[in-house]
């Protein structure tokens, strides 16, 4: 399958896309425009939910592909989004406790790509991502999944604490990846778990964090202190798995 991130330019492109019920990533508007299609786009918008940027028109110009971008660029997902609901679905039907990974603020294309992709091998039933200070499923997110995201679905919500609160509900247990942590090896991560990996630079926000019921850490032996994001996702998974392959 070929994926496509759309980079949809002009009042009527733009305008035809949210009503044809194309999903739009975010919304770029030139600032202090008032007129009336413009305000008819912003309104369908936020009837949506979608992320809206107010910027130069300097901007708009290095964005355009076409030049006549006409005061509003959209990025449209190269890939339908799922609901929560349907990685709990899916889940059930495999007759398997919820295994879903939760990134908090993952901003490179290339290590989303990677955690769907490792996210699929590990059996996971999905992946759920923020709405705001995070990629989407771009095209480059697409292409270095490997074809994952043909089969693991991907939710974007707006409040991934919120989130974690209502699937705790449905009884699902939370760790997360952290330096200061409990070592992974010493942690039982058996049963219905999110997995939560954190932002590369700054890790788990402190509110997601407080949301978590254990804190791991992978061993290091070297010199430096940390691993890439999509390395620590992988690591972690895997003891999900070796304690899930145990159990049977």
């Amino acid at each position: 399958m070929r994926y496509e991130e759309l980079t949809i330019e002009g009042r009527n492109a733009v305008l035809e896309a949210f009503r044809s019920g194309k999903t739009i990533d975010k919304l770029f508007v030139l600032d202090d425009c008032q007129d009336g299609p413009v305000r008819t786009i912003v309104r369908e918008a936020k009837k949506y939910d979608t992320i809206i940027n107010y910027v130069a028109k300097e901007r708009l110009d290095q964005m355009s592909e076409t030049g006549k971008h006409q005061g509003v660029i959209a990025y449209a997902a190269a890939y339908e989004y799922a609901e929560v609901e349907d990685m709990l679905k899916l889940a059930e039907e495999k007759g398997e406790p919820p295994f879903l990974f939760l990134l908090d603020g993952i901003e490179d294309p290339h290590n989303l790509g990677a955690i769907i992709r490792t996210a699929n091998l590990a059996g996971a039933h999905g992946v759920i991502i923020p709405k705001r200070r995070a990629v989407g499923l771009t095209a480059t997110v697409a292409k270095t999944s490997a074809g994952a995201l043909n089969y693991t679905p991907v939710a974007k919500v707006t409040n991934l604490a919120k989130t974690m609160e209502e699937l705790k509900e449905k009884g699902l247990w939370f760790v997360c990846a952290d330096m200061g942590g409990e070592s992974m090896y010493r942690l039982n991560l058996k049963g219905p778990i999110g997995l939560v990996i954190g932002n590369e630079g700054e890790g788990v926000s402190k509110l997601v964090k407080e949301h978590c019921d254990m804190v791991a850490s992978i061993p290091m032996k070297g010199d430096i202190d940390s691993l890439n994001a999509s390395v620590a996702a992988g690591v972690l998974a895997y003891e999900i798995v070796r304690q899930r392959l145990a159990k049977q």
